[in-house]
């Protein structure tokens, strides 16, 4: 608050306003008193004074509004008549009156007013003309006043309204701002939350991916061995070499880094070099054909790709028993394809879209993980197989340039 408003930022023209009326008739009764004391000016200031404390109400209905100015028109006329001093009474009352009168019936008021300050002062030999312009020109300047007090009220009140819906805005700002605080606070658990989901399916499927596939082909080179014991000096070097890159993944993946294979080659060398150690170690010719214009890709989709062939080979190992497999990668305009192709036992799909024992005994979880991972990139995973109809596999995911897309 400071000088120029009240409380609730009311101005201070409005705080004085109901105390005008009093002040207008206080200073011209004690001047005409200290003039000449009159015992009839006194009473009529007295019951000027006790009719306005008790009816001077701008909320009161109109009727007793007009019934308290028609009371004051009445005693002004006698204090004017008494003394021309109280013509600074009828400056107040042009202002109560438009304060408690609406649109043109103020100016009616201010025209009595105006007359009563006219008609009942002491005459002194004024003509009619002269009682005229005088008439007119109080009118006149009431009225311009008026204008100017009409002006400066509906501004205050305007005012009075922008600060009201100011203040009801901030509140819902506020409000809001809470809310919005709050549902930060959630948004931030639930990312937290999904962080943590996230880390834990992505171990899952590098575990899967790395150390699983390798104890898988460490299994398998050792019931190999034990089925032929000539072959078991070198069964067990494979074994040692898929044991030290197991464990080497199984770094890689803990610090989220690239697939070994990727690591020092580019995607199409790293892929031929898995599809000829897979070969390799399990006996089954496996062929890698590339078509296309290679061109560089962002980690995220080469490591995706990479997965997918790793998963796929290991499958075949454990459920296809088969003699030739295909793979072969395509690059094409927007997207790369992945195709793995097997003459294997094959399988019903249908079986491994459910969480049951079967979905397991056909590599249902493997499956699984590499829809994930083509998922997360936007691609599309596609499995085609059939009992004793071999099984393919393909997966077609963005071609994304190394500036592109997700971080690593």
């Amino acid at each position: 608050m400071n000088a120029a408003t009240g409380p609730d930022d009311v101005p201070a023209w409005e705080l004085a306003l109901p105390v005008l009326p009093y002040v207008f008739l206080l200073l011209p009764a004690t001047f005409a008193l200290l003039d000449n004391w009159r015992p009839s000016i006194l009473l009529l200031t007295l019951l000027a004074l006790a009719w306005t404390a008790a009816l001077y109400r701008p909320a009161i209905r109109l009727l007793l509004r007009l019934v308290y100015l028609a009371g004051m028109l009445a005693i002004l006329a006698f204090l004017v008549h008494a003394d021309p001093l109280f013509s600074v009474t009828g400056v107040g009352l042009f202002l109560q009156v438009f304060t408690l009168l609406p649109g043109r019936l103020a100016y009616a008021g201010v025209a009595a007013t105006a007359a009563i300050l006219v008609l009942a002062r002491p005459r002194s030999g004024d003509d009619l003309a002269d009682l005229i312009v005088s008439f007119l020109i109080a009118v006149l300047i009431a009225s311009a006043t008026g204008l100017l007090f009409t002006a400066i009220a509906n501004q205050s009140e305007h005012r009075r309204q922008l600060i009201a819906e100011l203040r009801r805005t901030t509140t819902e700002l506020a409000a809001l701002a809470e809310q919005n605080a709050e549902l930060q606070a959630r948004l931030l658990t639930s990312a937290r939350e999904a962080g943590v989901l996230g880390e834990r399916q992505r171990m899952a499927r590098e575990i899967h991916d790395t150390i699983a596939q390798g104890l898988t082909g460490i299994v398998t080179q050792t019931e190999a061995a034990e089925d032929d014991p000539a072959t078991s000096r070198a069964r067990l070097s494979t074994i040692g070499g898929l044991a030290r890159e197991s464990l080497a993944e199984a770094r890689r993946s803990i610090h989220a880094l690239r697939p070994g294979p990727l690591q020092d080659s580019d995607f199409a060398a790293a892929l031929e070099k898995v599809v000829t150690g897979w070969s390799k170690a399990g006996g089954v010719p496996a062929t890698l054909t590339v078509t296309g214009e290679p061109v560089a890709l962002h980690n995220e989709v080469e490591s995706t790709l990479l997965r997918v062939a790793q998963e796929a080979l290991a499958n075949i190992t454990k459920h296809a028993n088969a003699t030739q497999v295909v793979v072969t990668l395509s690059y094409l305009d927007d997207v790369v394809a992945l195709d793995l192709h097997d003459n294997g036992n094959g399988f019903t799909p249908a079986a491994t879209q459910g969480a049951g024992p079967g979905a397991a005994s056909v590599g249902g979880f493997g499956l699984v993980v590499m829809r994930q991972r083509v998922a997360r990139l936007a691609g599309s995973f596609v499995v085609e197989s059939a009992p004793d109809r071999g099984t393919a596999i393909s997966a077609t995911v963005p071609a994304i340039p190394p500036t592109a897309g997700a971080t690593e």
